[in-house]
């Protein structure tokens, strides 16, 4: 079976069982385990399913990342908004991490500081913060076409030698029990070790995102630690109050 055919064929079984194994993969495909787990590595990179031990699973929307052209143009007003609340939280001196994201990027025109630095991994953002003339470092990894966000083992690696007054993060859910998520499990990484280092995170969190949770936990609710900015005040925020700012 050519190589184009068997990928649809995975596909097509998993949209059928959510979860299939390797076995029946080779026996529907007349295949060889190697050939089936290149196929599955070559689908996960792709970003089409998720890998799992003895198969693979279907990707759901809790696994999915948004792209960053798509983010950048919603809730244009209400990310604003909340920028311009988080900018408020930085003091002159301070050293600060901007999280990648539509979000912290809309923070940015807000920095008025003197003599603030910034760490970031986040490529759209170091242009606009060096024209500000604002010092800042970006840490080094791989750069994730969706979100431009670099990731990695040399990202976490370059991370590790920082600290920081505050952090102020991107999330894709807040939820009482799961507590703050992203889709994708490299950068939740890269998020827990900035929270872990900072002596206070913000997380900028739209209405949207309230009482969801994706695939990838970054770390629980803990008051005075993680500190949710929003503009949003209504029944569902109500649960959060005490971590709102």
């Amino acid at each position: 079976m050519l190589t184009i055919k068997r990928h649809e064929t995975i596909l097509n079984l998993l949209e059928a069982h959510d979860v299939i194994s390797l076995q029946l993969l080779m026996e529907v495909t007349s295949s060889s385990e190697s050939t089936i787990r290149r196929d599955l590595s070559t689908l996960e990179n792709e970003g089409k399913l998720i890998r799992v031990h003895g198969g693979a699973k279907k990707l759901t929307e809790k696994h999915r990342d948004i792209a960053f052209s798509v983010k950048s143009t919603t809730k244009v007003e209400e990310k604003n908004e909340i920028a311009k609340i988080a900018a408020l939280q930085i003091k002159d001196h301070d050293c600060i991490y901007l999280d990648a994201g539509s979000s912290t990027l809309a923070m940015i025109p807000y920095l008025t500081q003197q003599h603030i630095t910034v760490v970031t991994n986040g490529a759209t953002h170091v242009p606009q913060l060096v024209d500000k003339g604002i010092e800042v470092y970006m840490i080094g990894g791989f750069i994730k076409k969706d979100t431009y966000a670099s990731i990695g083992v040399q990202a976490i690696e370059n991370l590790k030698q920082f600290r920081f007054d505050k952090a102020f993060m991107g999330a894709n859910g807040i939820h009482i029990q799961h507590g703050l998520t992203t889709p994708d499990i490299e950068e939740a990484y890269i998020k827990q070790l900035a929270v872990n280092i900072a002596q206070k995170s913000f997380f900028l969190i739209d209405d949207s995102k309230f009482d969801e949770y994706t695939f990838a936990k970054i770390c629980d609710l803990e008051k005075g630690k993680t500190i949710i900015v929003t503009n949003a005040q209504n029944e569902k925020t109500k649960p959060y109050e005490k971590y709102l700012i």
